[in-house]
Parts: C-alpha cells; structure tokens; sequence
C-alpha cells in the first residue's frame, strides 16, 4: 500500500543573540526539528511544521540531554510521523504524550493543506488586524535588566513581563518600583514570571511586596506538583496567578478539569509546544473558559517557523479584536532564524 504522505525530518540547532536567562537556567542555543511534509493529494506543495522541545521542562523531552537522549527523541518522533505517513490521519490519542511533534505536525499539515501560512482564516491571518504582545526582558544582572526593559518601553511596548527570580528580590523590586515611577497601571500593564523559584514560606510575603506596584499578574510563582499550596496561593495572594509549567503533562481533559478546580487560578498561560499542541491548546482554552478562568498564548521560544503557527492559533481562539496582549515577541532571538514569507 503506498504511502499517504511523505515526511522528512530535517535538525536545525540556532543561537541566541544574548543569553536566555530564567531561573532554571541559562539558554545559549535552541534545538529543533522540522517536518517536512509533501503528499500525492497536494502536488507541488509542501508543509513545514516545528517540532521544539525545552530542555528539562517539555514532557516529551526524552531522558538525557546528550547525544544519547537526542537520539531518542528523534527515534520516537520518526516512528510517530512513519504511522502518519501511513495511515494518513493524526492518532491524537497516541500523541498526547508529545505535545512538541504533536505541535510540529499539526502546523505542518495545515501548511499543506492550506498551501499557505495563514494557517487558519482570521482577520489577523489576511492582515487586517495585529495582536497585542508583551515585550519580554529575560534575567541578567540589575543593570542589564533595567536596560532590556527601557529598550522594550522605547520599543512601544505597553505591556512588559519580567523574568524574576535570578537575582536578588530587593533588585527585581527596585527594577518594578523604577517602571511604576513612571508609568501607572493604566499606562502601563507589568507582569511577572518567577518560574517557580519562590520558595513555600516566602512565596505570599513576596507576592505581597509584588503587590504594591499594582502587578498584572505573576506565572508559576512556586514549583510544580504543589496543588495545595498553589491553590492557597491563588486565594490569598494579593496579585492574580497564572498557572505555566503547571500545566505541562497534563494531558487527558478530566485532569485538566481536576487540576483547575483544584487550583482555581485566575489565568493559564499556553504554549502548544508543551501544553498538547493546537488541540490540547484549545482543549484547555474551553475548559478555563467554562471554569472563568482566563488564559493567553505565548510562544516556547520557536523560530519564525513555531512563532508562525502559534500566533496563527491565538489569532483563531481569541480573535477578533484581541486585547489581552500575547506571549508572541519572541521573533528576533536567534542570530540564524529562519525567513519565512
């Protein structure tokens, strides 16, 4: 029986202009895997989609982040495209467990299928609208974040979200009381994202010196796999929390159900890549959504090819006329990005 689809998987390692810092680590580099999807259905097309694990935090990232645990990524997202390949369908339930190839193949069918970029009819997606963004300053040294975020604010950016817990608080405090000094909350919208890095018995009391600077919201301000304690944070803490890498490897709806109800945040923050590609990104999208509790899409840290798709998919679920500025300015990182037109 002849193939369905074709696929080729193509590696490409790129390198940030400045290093990436947040509390977990630095990154310098950002690997990545392409597919490349041509079929007989569709001649003279062909579909590209980003498969982008994050090291040490996507649950598909499989053991090891050597030669070894690289080949054993590619291993699985080989044989999950060569069942594609032949049975012409994605096996959803299959590849639950792998948000990031997930994500990659979806993007890349839609490419073929619709032979365009604009992977899904919106407004954004035939250029008569543009989503808000956050502009992102990543972890340094005092001064090299105060100097990331008055480039962000000569930018134009209105909405700028700091990367907190990688230096001292009382310098992250001062970087956010500097910003308030000038700019109300009506000027301008800060958020924060500590990555986990408060520790249990100091998280409310930072939470609360956050407070004063009239702080949009704060992501993922404890570790992961603490419901308790993140649920008697979102209802004592005096900022809103949204919930990040919480989110990660919860896969089947029922526990995302149980996991909200439990937690009950005022946000969840999306990257298809980690959080059950495009599906498993809208799945949880719905079930916020009944459950009031908001979200927004941000990228995991793509090239133009992933960035793409994601801002695609946010144009789809919260288009149009979005207000709530996106996760999305993440598309001048890399000295060797791809071009995409």
């Amino acid at each position: 029986m002849s193939k369905k689809y074709d696929i080729q998987i193509e590696e490409r390692v790129f390198h940030f202009k400045e290093p990436a810092g947040t509390s977990r680590g630095i990154y310098t580099t950002r690997r990545s895997w392409f597919i490349h999807l041509t079929s007989p259905s569709f001649p003279g097309r062909k579909g590209v989609g980003e498969c982008a694990p994050l090291p040490q935090l996507s649950c598909d990232e499989l053991p090891g982040t050597d030669t070894a645990g690289i080949s054993r990524y590619l291993s699985r997202l080989r044989e999950l495209c060569t069942k594609f390949e032949e049975e012409g369908e994605i096996d959803y339930p299959l590849m639950r467990p792998y948000p990031s190839m997930l994500f990659g193949l979806e993007t890349a069918l839609l490419h073929l299928q619709r032979g365009s970029l604009a992977l899904f009819d919106t407004p954004y997606s035939r250029g008569e609208e543009t989503i808000p963004i956050n502009g992102l300053v990543w972890m340094g040294s005092h001064e090299e974040m105060l100097q990331r975020m008055e480039k962000k604010i000569e930018e134009g950016n209105r909405c700028i979200k700091l990367k907190i817990g990688g230096i001292d608080f009382e310098e992250e405090l001062d970087l956010i009381k500097r910003v308030r000094q000038r700019f109300s909350h009506r000027e301008l919208q800060l958020r924060v994202d500590a990555n986990g890095a408060f520790s249990p018995a100091e998280a409310l009391c930072k939470l609360e010196q956050l407070a004063q600077y009239a702080i949009h919201s704060i992501e993922q301000p404890v570790k992961v796999n603490q419901w308790g304690l993140m649920a008697q944070l979102c209802r004592e803490a005096p900022i809103p929390i949204a919930l990040d890498e919480e989110l990660i490897g919860v896969n089947l709806p029922e526990m995302k159900r149980q996991m909200l109800n439990i937690i009950k945040p005022a946000y969840i923050v999306l990257k298809p890549s980690l959080h059950g590609g495009m599906r498993g990104t809208e799945e949880w999208v719905e079930i916020a959504k009944e459950m009031g509790i908001g979200s927004w899409m941000t990228s995991a840290l793509e090239s133009h090819v992933g960035l793409n798709a994601v801002s695609q998919l946010a144009a789809k679920i919260y288009g149009p006329h979005i207000t709530l500025p996106q996760g999305l300015g993440t598309g001048k990182l890399y000295t060797d990005d791809i071009i995409i037109c």
